[in-house]
């Protein structure tokens, strides 16, 4: 018997159920001429005939009967074989979000687990986690406290951290402590929520001076007239962590504390896809703690990572 095609397969099944060759055609999307050479082949191919045609009826053999079943079961096996291929292929796509940072090499990390999309809207870390709990991404670097993460239904692992600085106006690159800086919280809370938490907890937890402003100048030129104006250097946001100081900007080490800002990677709890767990995996295996966990270093109260 020479070797039967899973294509032939379908098109017996369609047939099958259409009783019908023009019908089944129009739902196999190929033409009906095509479709009866196939089913004829089929039938060569099988050594039964499967269905008796003339020119008003198409009805099933009984040898087409009792065939039909276990085709269906033949199709549906060969369709977890290919779902399955394809979840250990890696080539299940996983959308991944992210607010302004990502780690080196992520294409490559995950490449042998999964197909990595970066989706381009680039949020803060409160949406971002609302979009991974409600299944508009699948993963997303962000930061979060595990408040968050109980809320939402998330887990989480470190993926990376920012060390903060402080920016002063003139020369004195020199270190300064927490609690001689100031650090800004913006009234646009879509926008700032999860900086003006962080901002809050520093101020509460060293003494720095939290400034009250309205203009977005967490980051970029508002950022540095704000320093420029503030008594006091001001601590940078992970935003601007980046960002080219202007020449008569300095960058001041900060000490007792130093302060961390971390960054999630983050997933849902319920989730069961292979190629997501997979590919949270390859991002954060061998990752260490970034110097988060060192003496004198400071995360806020429901970081994740705080000891």
């Amino acid at each position: 018997m020479a070797e039967v095609e899973l294509r032939q397969l379908r098109y017996f099944v369609a047939v099958a159920e259409e009783l019908n060759f023009g019908r089944a055609a129009e739902r196999l999307l190929i033409a009906g001429p095509s479709l009866s050479q196939q089913i004829k082949a089929l039938e060569r191919d099988l050594g039964v005939r499967l269905f008796d045609r003339d020119r008003r009826s198409v009805a099933l053999t009984p040898a087409g009967e009792i065939l039909l079943p276990q085709t269906r079961t033949l199709i549906e096996q060969a369709d977890e074989l290919r779902s399955r291929a394809t979840r250990m292929s890696g080539s299940e796509p996983v959308r991944l979000g992210y607010t302004n940072w990502l780690p080196p090499g992520l294409t490559a990390r995950t490449s042998a687990v999964a197909q990595l999309r970066i989706d381009t809207w680039v949020a803060p870390s409160h949406t971002q986690a609302a979009r991974v709990a409600d299944g508009s991404l699948d993963l997303a670097v962000c930061w979060v406290l595990t408040e968050d993460l109980e809320r939402r239904g998330l887990n989480a692992r470190l993926i990376g951290a920012d060390q903060l600085y402080a920016v002063a106006a003139g020369q004195d690159a020199s270190s300064i402590r927490v609690k001689d800086t100031a650090v800004l919280l913006d009234d646009d809370i879509n926008s700032w929520s999860s900086w003006n938490r962080f901002a809050e907890l520093l101020a509460r937890d060293t003494g720095a001076s939290p400034v009250r402003i309205a203009d977005g100048g967490i980051t970029g030129a508002a950022f540095f007239d704000h320093v420029r104006r503030s008594r006091r250097p001001i601590i940078n946001s992970p935003k601007g962590q980046t960002s080219a100081l202007p020449p008569d900007l300095v960058q001041r080490p900060l000490v007792a504390p130093e302060v961390y800002w971390t960054w999630s990677l983050i997933w849902r709890r319920s989730e069961v896809r292979t190629a997501v767990i997979a590919a949270a995996d390859a991002l954060t295996r061998g990752v260490g703690d970034f110097g988060i966990h060192a003496p004198d270093a400071w995360l806020p109260d429901g970081d994740p990572y705080r000891q």
